[in-house]
């Protein structure tokens, strides 16, 4: 039975069970982490422990040195290098984050690294990257998707006869990424509930299988993006699957598809998987800094977004979020804003054809807008012929409940209008 409305489970669905504890040394891996990573807080949030009537930490990952999980499995997978094999050199693909830790160990390493990134990589995590690797890296930007990116990594590496770093999908990087789970148990030994932002699969399946096998009550919980649903389609079809298309926006989480190695892991340990819309993230990270000051990037906000499809089940239980990263570009802040308002029913567009006639505009403003109404985009649409069309108009309400009385006013003045938001194809064009 599902725990809420709108949630996606797969507790239903029977899968034969394998031994992954066998196959990964934490340990081993958290003391060759030692020297490089920051063993990272794991704090009480009280504000999420009042909301959802729990007792909420996050693992705070946006503190590591690279401000993020992905050093842990970098470093590891590098540092098991044999010398022959890294002294020819190494070569990632990444939206960012695992490009970070990778140049951060390269330059920990001394070993020349070559950097494949997605051409709508954000800035702020180029120049990141090249700070973090110095004179031991050099970048690319290829592809518009990771996919595209990791294939053209992958072909060069074999020309070059260099030495592939994956994000995700090797047992040294799930080994690297699981020891956040070594870190949460030393802390707080049984915890209830653990929520992990899935991408690829590497950081739930060695976290999961830490869970497993050192706190075995502990329901850990996996949670995509809506748009991005790749773990979530490869449990449901029972092997992994390329989604076609995905929506990027949550770009440390949106992969096409997931591990071959960290799927049958994560089928395994993961208790559930829940799939959280982009606006609901968006949400969550607006939260987190006018309330927590914690600055997030989508992906590191999806564990605290999936809270509300578990709110009856963690009630009075000890839940650990983990919070993945904060390498957020500041000049997304005005689209994760204006997705928060729509995801909460607090803007709107309409195409409105205005009647030609004097004082329609002003009729509107008076009589149609409500006295907390704000206008936040006015544009006339041009014709071919260069006469005045329809206008492009963006309404801000205080509260999702004025939007009804917005929609019976502008039906009781005959106002002429599309509402864009239900319209994807048009929103996208014109908004």
């Amino acid at each position: 039975m599902s725990p809420s409305t709108g949630s996606h489970h797969y507790q239903t669905l029977k899968f034969l069970p394998i031994q992954v504890s066998s196959l990964l040394d934490f340990h081993k891996a958290a003391h060759r982490l030692k020297r490089v990573i920051k063993k990272t807080p794991l704090t009480y949030n009280a504000n999420l422990s009042r909301r959802y009537n729990c007792h909420v930490y996050l693992k705070r990952e946006d503190l590591q040195v690279v401000r993020s999980y992905k050093l842990r499995g970098a470093f590891n997978m590098m540092s098991s290098l044999p010398a022959e094999q890294l002294n020819r050199g190494v070569v990632c693909a990444s939206a960012g984050n695992h490009a970070q830790g990778f140049a951060f160990s390269c330059k920990q390493l001394k070993v020349k690294g070559i950097v494949f990134m997605p051409i709508i990589t954000p800035n702020q995590k180029v120049s990141q990257t090249k700070m973090f690797g110095e004179n031991w890296i050099e970048i690319r930007l290829i592809g518009d998707t990771f996919d595209d990116c990791a294939t053209a990594a992958k072909a060069y590496t074999e020309e070059q006869q260099m030495v592939f770093i994956p994000p995700f999908d090797d047992e040294r990087i799930i080994e690297g990424q699981g020891t956040v789970g070594v870190e949460i148990v030393e802390e707080l030994p049984d915890p209830d509930f653990v929520f992990i932002p899935v991408g690829g699969g590497g950081l739930s399946a060695g976290v999961g299988s830490y869970m497993q096998a050192y706190s075995p009550s502990t329901q850990v919980i996996g949670v995509e993006p809506e748009g991005a649903p790749s773990m979530y389609q490869a449990i449901k079809q029972g092997h992994p699957v390329t989604l076609e298309n995905i929506e990027r926006f949550v770009d440390g989480a949106a992969v096409k598809r997931v591990g071959e190695k960290t799927f049958p892991i994560c089928r395994e340990v993961l208790k559930d998987m829940l799939l959280v819309p982009e606006g609901r993230i968006c949400a969550e990270i607006l939260k987190l800094y006018n309330e927590d000051a914690i600055v997030v990037e989508p992906a590191g906000a999806l564990s605290i977004a999936a809270l509300d499809q578990y709110s009856d089940q963690i009630k009075g239980k000890k839940v650990v979020c983990i919070i993945s990263g904060s390498n957020n570009d500041i000049d997304r802040m005005q689209e994760i804003k204006e997705r928060a308002l729509q995801y909460e029913g607090l803007k709107h567009y309409f195409l409105i054809r205005f009647a030609q006639r004097p004082g329609a505009l002003k009729e509107f403003v008076n009589f149609v807008l409500g006295p907390s109404d704000d206008i936040t985009r006015f544009e006339y649409m041009q014709k071919h012929n260069k006469e005045t069309g329809p206008a492009l108009v963006g309404i801000e309400l205080k509260s999702p409940a004025d939007y009804h009385i917005l929609l019976k006013n502008m039906q009781q003045y005959n106002i002429n209008f599309v509402e864009l938001n239900k319209d994807d194809n048009l929103f996208g064009y014109l908004v």
